[in-house]
């Protein structure tokens, strides 16, 4: 049941704006990031919660809702719909998680084309703003 217990934490956190100290908190120190728009997988906690912090920026505006959750054992499916600058999104996160709750895996995959090129412009944005603060 660690999917249950880490998904009740996932919710609660992105409920709360995504931030970076409450996502630290159920990351794993080693967990890794799959991002619809970068090739390499960016492994450590901070990297993820650098790009989930982003994410939540970017995505997570008023109209960011979850229509769809799967879970079978360590994972968890969750579907997604947004607009972002009339664009409409949908996308999935795929999480795996530890026999703790915390987060070891964390992919996301998003369509249609128009939203992926989207998504590339405003997290690079967002991530350019990060690292600059």
């Amino acid at each position: 049941m660690s999917a249950v217990k880490g998904l009740e934490r996932w919710h609660t956190v992105i409920g709360n704006g995504s931030r970076p100290a409450e996502l630290a908190a159920i990351i794993r120190e080693d967990a890794v990031f799959h991002s619809p728009v970068v090739h390499t997988p960016q492994q450590g906690r901070d990297l993820v919660v650098a790009y989930l912090s982003a994410a939540g920026q970017t995505l997570g505006n008023n109209s960011f809702t979850y229509v769809r959750e799967l879970v079978d054992g360590e994972s968890a499916l969750l579907e997604f719909t947004t607009v972002i600058d009339g664009i409409h999104i949908n996308g999935i996160d795929l999480i795996r998680f530890d026999e703790d709750g915390m987060i070891s895996d964390f992919k996301v995959m998003v369509r249609p084309l128009k939203a992926v090129n989207k998504v590339w412009e405003q997290m690079a944005a967002m991530l350019k703003t990060m690292k600059t603060s």
